[in-house]
Order: C-alpha cells, then structure tokens, then sequence
C-alpha cells in the first residue's frame, strides 16, 4: 500500500516538474519518510494513550522536532529497524519525562555536554539525502546550535524540573541521531557529501 502511494505521487509530481536524478532521489526520500512516519506516529500515540504519557510524548515531538528541523540526523537501513527505534525512543522517553522527579548536577553537565557535541556534529546528513550544499551546511549548523544553547539557558534556568527534563532529552534524543559513533554502530555512511563534487553547475557523484 505504501509504495502504491509513493508511487503514484512521484508520478504526479513528474507531470508538472522535471527535477534532476539528485532531486528526484531527494523527492521521493522525503515522499518515503513521510508516510512512514505519519504510520508510526499513529501507533506511538496510541502507546502513549496506553501509559497515559500523550502530554509528554507531544512536547517532546515538539522539541525534538525543532532540534531535528535542521540538525538532521540518521535513518535506519530498513523499516523494521525504524519501527523499534522509533517506538523504543518515543514510549520510553517520554515515560521518563513523566516519572523522574529530580534534576541532579550531573544532568546539567550532561546538557552541556550534549549541547557542545550537537554544534560539533549537526547537521548530519544520509545517503539518500545528502547536504551537498555548503551554504545550507552552515545555515544549519549556525540555527541548530543556536536552538540546542536556547534549550540549555533555559535548563539552567526554568524552575520546573518537567521543563528541564523535556529539554534534556531532547537534546540526548538529537545527538544520538547525528553522532558519527551511532551511523557507525548502524552501518550507515556519515558525512554523505563528501561523495560529491560540484561540475559544470551542478553536483555529480565522484567516482
């Protein structure tokens, strides 16, 4: 069902637009990422129901999203892999959220930590789309580091341990998708464009 409809709206698109086989392959990763995430997030929220977690797992789809909006970050090589990642992640770490009711000195270290990493890091590309735009490669970073020292003043500051803790593993979940260790641990290629060269105006596999 998922590739009929995949299929279906890349064909569309070709009988408006005519992109490049780059742009193409961006497309139509994007069109895959999309429909399995609207999938697994409807299973994800009727976990949450179950654990009574929905308010949590919300402001950390919120935070997190913000962070993932331009840090990027990994995809698993098959769907499976995806599925228990994905539903891992967003059933425990909003249950966290919820029970844990303190904030000690070592989760402001660790924010720190996490903060430092994410701006060496993001943003972190695939295979299928790769940021081969060096411009775009530095805006990102630039936006994602300022987002990532938003999270930590606020950690540092906020009296609410339920804001903390959100933010904190928001950070965590983020830097776990983009850190080199986590592609390498999962078989995926890092640094993605690098395979590329700019010819003639436009980017070309190297050889």
């Amino acid at each position: 069902m998922k590739d009929i409809l995949i299929e279906k709206t890349i064909l569309n698109i070709n009988k408006y637009y005519q992109f490049d086989d780059i742009k193409m392959k961006e497309i139509k990763y994007g069109i895959e990422t999309f429909y399995m995430t609207i999938f697994k997030l409807i299973i994800i929220i009727i976990i949450s129901f179950i654990f009574n977690t929905s308010k949590e797992l919300f402001l950390l789809l919120l935070a997190y999203g913000l962070l993932r909006l331009t840090g990027f970050g990994l995809h698993a090589k098959n769907s499976i892999l995806c599925w228990v990642l994905s539903i891992a992640a967003f059933s425990l770490l909003p249950y966290l959220i919820k029970t844990i009711q303190y904030f000690t000195n070592a989760y402001y270290f660790l924010a720190i930590v996490f903060v430092i990493l994410i701006s060496i890091f993001a943003p972190s590309d695939t295979i299928k789309r790769p940021l081969i735009n060096k411009k775009k490669r530095i805006v990102f970073k630039i936006i994602t580091t300022i987002t990532s020292t938003i999270y930590l003043i606020i950690i540092f500051t906020t009296k609410s341990i339920y804001i903390k803790k959100l933010l904190l593993f928001s950070l965590l979940l983020e830097l776990l998708l983009i850190n080199p260790i986590s592609y390498k641990l999962l078989g995926l290629s890092y640094n993605n464009y690098k395979l590329y060269k700019k010819k003639g105006g436009k980017y070309e596999i190297i050889s």
